[in-house]
């Protein structure tokens, strides 16, 4: 059966952001965008809007693993993204679901750190537990600039240098995203050599969820073939254009992506 699929599925191991903007609800808009099939194991529930994360709840380290054990014995999996992870409970447990996974499921890690809005999702103690657990196992890792100097503890660096800094924690290809660097510049590192992913800024947009579809869609299109340098260069577009058409009206605070160009079909 599972060689005869046509709609490959990803699964989505993140936290849930009510307001809809990032989390587990932008990871099944990219997925969908991509054109594969979205599952989900969710790791926290979040209260959370454009303005601010008013409360976070974590969701057990059995449930986790239930959810993703449950999706795999069913569906498969052509490919996973993790995200939220919160805690060194979670973090364990998710390391412990990849580890279950079969051989060669590529697996993307967003090291989810500090939301849109400010607010921390990633527990001061909880990093060197990522970077221990979850990047050796990481198929392609898609660091900001923040989270690169913070999971190496090299804050003196950037570019290239700081790619492969996170390169030297074992995943086999990091991305570093370009939305917090003076170019809007994404730089692939992998044992190949460097390649800069160029692409525009665009200051007037909205970039709640960036990140997540970003990841999204590159782990989407892990799931349909592309090799992770053809995957990085098609998530970079797909995240840039979902920035520029950013849904800047709703909400008080940043505004969430709109990967799936909800106005221009709304002004049809």
């Amino acid at each position: 059966m599972s060689g005869s699929r046509v709609i490959p599925v990803c699964l989505a191991i993140a936290g849930s952001d009510s307001g809809g903007g990032a989390g587990i609800q932008a990871d099944l808009k990219a997925f969908a965008m991509a054109g594969v099939h979205g599952a989900t194991a969710i790791t926290a529930i979040t209260a959370q809007n454009t303005r601010a994360v008013i409360a976070v709840e974590a969701v057990s380290p059995a449930l986790i693993l239930a959810q993703v054990r449950a999706v795999v014995e069913d569906l498969g999996v052509q490919a996973v993204k993790t995200g939220m992870l919160g805690g060194p409970e979670t973090i364990a447990a998710v390391a412990q679901a990849l580890g279950e996974l079969p051989r060669g499921v590529p697996i993307v890690v967003d090291p989810v750190m500090v939301a849109e809005s400010g607010a921390r999702l990633l527990a001061g103690e909880a990093e060197a537990v990522l970077r221990d657990t979850i990047l050796p196992l990481a198929t392609v890792v898609t660091p900001n600039v923040p989270e690169a100097r913070a999971i190496t503890g090299r804050h003196e660096l950037d570019g290239a240098d700081l790619a492969r800094a996170v390169l030297a924690l074992g995943p086999r290809v990091v991305v570093l995203t370009g939305g917090h660097r003076d170019v809007a510049t994404d730089v692939l590192v992998d044992a190949d050599g460097i390649e800069e992913i160029a692409g525009p800024r665009h200051p007037d947009g909205a970039a709640h969820g960036s990140g997540c579809t970003h990841a999204s869609t590159l782990a989407a299109r892990l799931a349909l073939g592309d090799d992770p340098r053809a995957a990085a260069r098609h998530a970079r577009r797909i995240a840039g254009d979902a920035v520029r058409d950013g849904l800047r009206d709703i909400g008080n605070g940043p505004g969430p992506v709109d990967v799936l160009g909800l106005l221009r079909r709304a002004a049809r």
